[in-house]
């Protein structure tokens, strides 16, 4: 498996990156839009700008709503089976990570390790994701936000693909820049791991093993 992570979404027209496998005609990508579940109607704004960009990069997408297997979390290994790449939008890290909790996303992730092609890829909240945790993320987004339809005590945990913490729209022309600088700020302070990123930087990176 393979990683690309990055702070800000890749616009469409963009070079392909390089981290991703030669193109085929197969080649299937899931779009996660769930870090945006709490923004109603509008969260599905961004989807077409999604599929636009990975078509022209030779994917046919879909969209992978993690709502659709909160009640039954074993058919999601199933499914990431049947994609060569998960994209997974920005918006709330906490919201996307207590989907990705209750669904057992790593699990199923896991189930997809000894495939070489594949890329689990994803910006802001779902780059953010692949660390150890989300400590100083709180300072950039509200970690008590409980979108309609996700059951309570759910905890927000992270896949653990990278050993450090990504802080994502540091120092860039964006509104959470600010938050990316306290966070920064912070995690410094505390001698936590962590790996600024600014809009238009990527990572291509082999993942840590999964435990």
């Amino acid at each position: 498996m393979r990683l690309l992570l990055s702070s800000w979404y890749l616009k469409p027209g963009a070079d392909r990156p390089a981290v991703l496998p030669p193109p085929t005609g197969t080649a299937r990508a899931g779009i996660v839009l769930n870090a945006l579940d709490a923004y109603g109607p509008s969260r599905n704004r961004n989807l077409p700008r999604e599929i636009r960009t990975w078509e022209s990069f030779g994917y046919a997408c879909e969209e992978l709503d993690l709502r659709d297997h909160f009640s039954a979390p074993d058919g999601l290994a199933a499914r990431l089976a049947a994609l060569d790449l998960v994209w997974v939008l920005g918006g709330n890290a906490f919201v996307l990570a207590r989907a990705m909790t209750r669904t057992r996303f790593a699990d199923a992730l896991r189930a997809q390790r000894h495939r070489p092609d594949f890329v689990y890829g994803g910006f802001s909240a779902g780059a953010c994701v692949t660390g150890p945790d989300l400590r100083g993320i709180d300072l950039i987004d509200d970690p008590d936000v409980h979108p309609d339809g996700y059951p309570s005590g759910i905890e927000p945990s992270c896949l653990g693909l990278v050993p450090f913490r990504i802080v994502p729209h540091w120092r860039s022309d964006h509104p959470e820049a600010p938050g990316a600088d306290r966070a920064a700020a912070h995690l410094t302070g505390a001698g936590l791991p962590h790996r600024c990123l600014s809009d238009g930087e990527t990572l291509g990176i082999d993942p840590l093993p999964l435990s």
